[in-house]
């Protein structure tokens, strides 16, 4: 067991009810008995890690006491290593539990989801996500959650957003698919997500970067959940990706694919696309074209798991269970491929189909189909911040962003160590530190 002892803290509670910025001139000296500082290498020993004004400012070897007026934070029996990094949530609405959604459907609107989506944020964090791209939500709701968090208002992790997901009318983004007349139509007029021809998609990009997108995501296939059975095939002409992914790199914008057959996965790696996400039907001239163009795998290993369970237990539409049993077949040998051929990888979930919080049960996944633990926790830290373009986060040394999380004992030998996160901090703030030892 560790201790945490905040020198100028009372440590009541495990997790601060708001976790305000750091005071300017505020200092931090972390002690850690191990230290992952750069994921991919060997992890240090004894190490002091000193923070001021939300940044790395040292490291130093062995356990330095703190200056005067210095928080110390004790984790010297504690493994340390840089906040880890999901590339695909959905924070907004309810999560993991679709019979509750349907049932509530028609009594919640979007205030509802927003506060739900706040909560989700803070379990989010809690479990040692520090950073999340958020792939698909109501794009005014998340994007007043990125700039609260942000601002230090809320508490959660720092949200690259991508508003609602882009698809063509009946794709995998379309809210009306499997409504009745009258919801159909209610829903389709509000919907500027949807469109079709090259023209209309582009329409659709700006329209999301207008309201605050950080990244476009697109549906390149049929999607497991969609209420509609159209199957994983692929939905978008060529053109249209094209269209997407030449007008968001335009605005600055990544893009990423949501992309099962091997078909759409082609056709947007051809098009350039940054990920692609899921990729659950693989073959090798895919894989070698995720190579030739440097584009990341985003596996999200654990929702056709969910999904699968959860259509057995009849809490989704019939049509989404066939889809979900090829899916839970195809992806792990699809991603065992692709591992051993050295297609770079992301760490994402799809949490929002899986439960908030267990976003580490992804890491055994990742591990029983062919990446090691340290590849498995550079594709949540290192991977990942690269796919963001991102390079204050997912290694710690001097200058970058205090983002940082402890375990109790190495990862690196088991993994599933990180389904138990005791400590957090996010941009130099303490938000949750170890109670009683387990």
């Amino acid at each position: 067991m560790f201790k945490a002892l905040l020198a100028v803290l009372a440590m009541t509670t495990a997790m601060p009810a708001v976790a305000q910025a750091p005071a300017a001139g505020a200092v931090t000296y972390i002690q850690a008995g191990a230290l992952l500082d750069r994921p991919g290498q060997a992890p240090r020993g004894r190490t002091t890690i000193v923070v001021r004004d939300g940044k790395v400012a040292e490291l130093r070897d062995g356990f330095v006491a703190p200056e005067q007026g210095a928080t110390l934070v004790d984790l010297r029996d504690a493994f340390v290593l840089p906040g880890l990094v999901d590339m695909h949530v959905h924070l907004w609405g309810i999560g993991g539990d679709p019979m509750r959604a349907r049932l509530e459907a028609l009594t919640r609107d979007r205030f509802d989801d927003e506060m739900t989506a706040v909560a989700n944020a803070r379990t989010t964090l809690a479990a040692g996500f520090t950073s999340v791209r958020d792939l698909g939500g109501d794009p005014r709701g998340i994007r007043a959650l990125r700039d609260a968090i942000d601002a230090g208002t809320v508490e959660g992790p720092s949200i690259t957003n991508a508003g609602e997901m882009i698809s063509v009318t009946g794709g995998h983004g379309d809210a009306g698919n499997g409504l009745g007349e009258e919801f159909a139509e209610a829903v389709h007029a509000h919907e500027i997500n949807l469109c079709d021809g090259p023209d209309d998609c582009r329409r659709a990009v700006r329209a999301q970067v207008g309201m605050g997108a950080k990244v476009i995501k697109f549906a390149a296939t049929g999607g497991v959940l969609s209420n509609v059975s159209g199957g994983l095939g692929r939905a978008m002409t060529p053109e249209e990706m094209r269209a997407i992914i030449d007008t968001a790199h335009a605005l600055g914008r990544k893009v990423a694919a949501h992309s099962h057959a091997a078909e759409g996965t082609k056709a947007a790696l051809e098009a350039g696309v940054d990920s692609i996400e899921h990729g659950t039907f693989l073959d090798d001239d895919t894989i070698r074209l995720f190579k030739a163009k440097g584009a990341y795998l985003v596996p999200t290993e654990i929702a056709p798991v969910a999904a699968l369970a959860q259509a057995r237990g009849g809490a989704l539409p019939p049509a989404t269970i066939a889809k979900a049993e090829q899916a839970a077949a195809a992806m792990a040998a699809s991603h065992r491929r692709a591992y051993a051929a050295g297609v770079k990888v992301a760490f994402g979930t799809d949490t929002g189909v899986s439960k908030h919080g267990d976003n580490a049960t992804e890491f055994a996944l990742l591990v029983k189909n062919g990446l090691t633990p340290a590849q498995a926790i550079a594709a949540a830290t290192t991977g990942a911040a690269d796919l963001l373009g991102r390079d204050d986060i997912g290694t710690l040394a001097p200058g970058k962003t205090a983002d940082i999380i402890a375990v109790r004992g190495s990862p690196l030998d088991d993994v599933t160590r990180l389904e138990h996160v005791d400590f957090v901090m996010h941009r130099g703030t303490v938000v949750k530190l170890p109670t009683t030892a387990r």
